[in-house]
């Protein structure tokens, strides 16, 4: 079971992005810094074919998010994921799309708090982890303090004791996902208020932060920083999560140790064969040299010759000698 100050800074469950590759590149920058998966659906876990549970061990500390509403289904994956080794389980009440209301699950959620309490206390009844919840802090028009009081004192019920929040509510129609990670005003004090109000909680925000001078300040007020975005674009910025957030005193690891790393890492991913290319992971790391002399030449030579099926390691490595640092 992780530790309250594993959760300063975690790293924000990205549909298509915080793949295991993504993962393991984060990880070799930041060993404290709390990883989650992509949104994974409970159908997918049950009746599909892939391998949706799958990550790499050096990934620790490590959470699952969890797209449902069925309180069976969703007791029997996290049976599985605690089975593999899973930190934590996070049940995905905040994503506002189509396509996840057409299953009844993320954002709409909010607006059946009895239903997600149904989900927790079953997933507690067979596991030792700790179950959380990711949210908006509210809907349409469903938005006010009372509105997510009222979800938050009923979830918390059912044995939740961490809940990240979002600090824009969500609209369920007219604006898409993209739209609604920035058309929706962010309101980080509503989150602050409900930390005071649920100090017994452990209460992490989220949304549009873009630095740890940022990330410091939110946390004089709540228990933990989620980014997302602003990681992904530039992911060098977790080389300093460990010294600046977590005050560790272990050296930062160089950019030319981590290409050095993943170039090694390409090499066994794309010999595993199943049309296993060296793009499935440079497509992760594009940003990686942002805002020294040649990063523009460093993403071009990746997108142009990592998705060539001969592409090694070695791609990236050439990459990098275009890159001045």
């Amino acid at each position: 079971m992780l530790d309250k100050d594993a959760h300063k800074l975690s790293v924000a469950p990205m549909l298509d992005w915080t793949d295991r590759h993504c993962r393991y590149f984060y990880r070799l920058m930041s060993k404290r810094t709390v990883l989650y998966t992509e949104m994974v659906t409970t159908g997918a876990i049950i009746f599909g074919k892939g391998d949706y549970l799958g990550y790499n061990e050096e990934e620790h500390p490590l959470v699952l998010q969890l797209g449902g509403s069925d309180p069976k289904a969703m007791a029997e994956c996290a049976k599985r994921a605690a089975e593999l080794g899973y930190d934590e389980i996070n049940i995905n009440v905040g994503c506002p799309s189509d396509r996840v209301q057409n299953g009844r699950f993320g954002a709409c959620l909010m607006a059946e708090p009895a239903l997600v309490a149904a989900c927790v206390e079953q997933m507690k009844q067979v596991v030792d982890i700790p179950i959380t919840v990711k949210s908006r802090i509210g809907i349409d028009d469903q938005d006010s303090y009372e509105f997510l009081t009222e979800f938050i004192s009923t979830v918390e019920k059912s044995g939740c004791e961490h809940f990240i929040i979002h600090a824009r509510k969500a609209w369920l129609s007219g604006l898409s996902p993209k739209q609604n990670r920035d058309i929706p005003p962010l309101d980080y004090a509503r989150v602050y208020q409900i930390k005071q109000d649920f100090s017994h909680l452990t209460i992490s925000i989220n949304g549009g932060i873009k630095s740890f001078e940022e990330t410091q300040e939110h946390l004089n007020h709540i228990d933990g920083v989620m980014i997302g975005r602003e990681i992904y674009q530039n992911p060098y910025m977790l080389a300093q999560a460990d010294q600046l957030i977590y005050g560790q005193e272990t050296p930062m690891i160089s950019r030319a140790e981590i290409i050095e790393h993943m170039a090694g890492y390409i090499d066994h991913h794309v010999a595993g064969g199943n049309k296993a290319k060296a793009s499935h992971v440079t497509r992760h790391m594009l940003g990686m040299c942002n805002g020294l002399p040649g990063a523009k030449q460093f993403r071009r030579y990746l997108s142009e010759n990592a998705i060539s099926g001969e592409a090694t390691g070695d791609v990236l490595i050439k990459a990098f000698e275009l890159v001045t640092e």
